[in-house]
């Protein structure tokens, strides 16, 4: 008997994707857990892994082609001592499964399939389950089209859940506007270039259109003296230097809005449709600006780790985004972000928050201003603007001011963040 491979859903936002390259070929025997393709998502570049055990009988689909649909069927898996007839589909086909990390919770009793209903079961798992003296007409399939494979039978612990809806909902779709030939005719005549929208760019369009259209925003600005701080910087990198560890000001960063949340906690929360989610670790997620995109991977229990921890982790995460290898867990998450454009430049912004945090704070560039010290005196010192962009639905204004002076007080004290 022979399946159908098809394309997974690998994230959330996943309709489609690029089958950027097969490892194997007609052929090849492959096992379950076998890393069979390379699949290009919105996101990132992913390995996608056989779920069954067999000979690649046939590949449907090319490499690089784009534009390939979730649950469309891109080879064909020959079974042990089966043909090359494909099985057919069950009436009520389960989809992909979601490649996304999920909150467990117990599974629901399976009811018995009614009899004389045919079982779709692999090879591998009717063996396994005869020895096991498991019934199928049990079990649920997470195959294609709802096939028991052998993951289904020895996996006799309760499944986990759906992921939590509000976490995941798909960003909704962008309002109605003028027709790219519309906007074309206005400029008939005038030299341009079209250049059509990756899956991210489309993604990152649909999130920030969901993001200020149903996030109420408002602003609280600070300004943070860094004299201290790059004094304090300065020394650790010194004597850092034997072990290769280099601390950048953003590590600072992270590690003062990680301590800030703690100090804060009301204010480490997300919004999820119809509560609030008040978090107990500091997942903390950074912007990093990759080719046509952005990323924000996600630095969890950043409060707990050490700067020279972060700093490493940092760099790990920064650079496997630019090269679009990150697994989805790796970026998904948080309660709150940080965007620095310092080291472009620029001085002072507003960032867009990025749902369902609550909040993500605007890192500008520290510059060297005139200030009046407290002897009433003038002096110069290294000054960084902060804008801390909020949700009012998570954070009300007290409370977000509280969280960004704690911020402030970090980074200003960079000593006691080690304490």
């Amino acid at each position: 008997m022979a399946v159908e491979i098809l394309m997974p859903a690998l994230s959330p936002t996943m309709e489609e994707g690029t089958l950027a390259k097969w490892l194997v070929k007609e052929g090849d025997a492959v096992k379950s857990g076998q890393i069979i393709a390379e699949i290009e998502t919105d996101k990132a570049v992913m390995e996608f892994e056989a779920v069954d055990e067999g000979v690649i009988g046939k590949l449907l689909v090319a490499e690089g082609t784009s534009g390939v649909k979730v649950n469309a069927a891109i080879a064909v898996l020959i079974e042990e001592g089966g043909s090359a007839e494909v099985a057919p589909a069950p009436k009520a086909a389960a989809p992909a499964p979601v490649a996304t990390p999920v909150v467990a919770a117990p599974a629901a009793p399976v009811a018995p399939k009614a009899a004389g209903v045919r079982i779709f079961a692999s090879p591998l798992a009717r063996r396994i389950a005869a020895e096991k003296g498991l019934d199928l007409a049990t079990l649920s399939g997470s195959g294609p089209h709802g096939r028991i494979i052998k993951a289904d039978v020895e996996g006799t612990m309760a499944r986990p859940a759906a992921p939590i809806a509000a976490a995941v909902a798909a960003a909704p779709p962008a309002p109605a506007a003028v027709s790219a030939a519309t906007v074309a005719k206005l400029y008939e005549g005038r030299a341009y270039t079209e250049i059509p929208l990756d899956g991210m760019r489309r993604v990152i369009a649909a999130r920030l259109t969901e993001a200020k259209q149903t996030i109420p925003h408002f602003y609280l600005r600070r300004e943070v003296r860094l004299d201290a701080l790059l004094s304090f910087r300065e020394e650790l990198n010194r004597q850092l230097s034997a072990r290769g560890v280099k601390l950048s000001v953003n590590d600072f960063i992270i590690k003062a809005c990680a301590l800030a949340l703690q100090a804060v906690p009301a204010a480490n929360a997300v919004w999820a449709g119809d509560r609030v989610l008040q978090m107990q670790a500091s997942d903390v997620a950074v912007a990093v600006a990759i080719e046509g995109g952005l990323f924000t991977p996600v630095l969890q229990d950043a409060d707990t780790k050490s700067l020279s921890q972060l700093s490493a982790q940092m760099k790990d995460l920064a650079k496997r985004a630019r090269d679009r290898k990150l697994a989805p867990q790796e970026y998904q998450g948080g309660s709150f972000a940080i965007s620095n454009l310092g080291m472009m430049g620029i001085e002072s912004f507003d960032a867009v928050i990025n749902p369902p945090h609550g909040a993500i704070l605007a890192v500008g560039a520290g510059v060297k201003k005139p200030v009046v010290s407290a002897s009433g005196t003038i002096e110069v010192a290294t000054m960084m603007a902060l804008t801390l962009s909020v949700d009012h639905r998570v954070i009300d204004g007290a409370l977000g001011a509280e969280l960004l002076a704690a911020i402030v007080s970090n980074l200003e004290n960079p000593m006691a963040m080690l304490a």
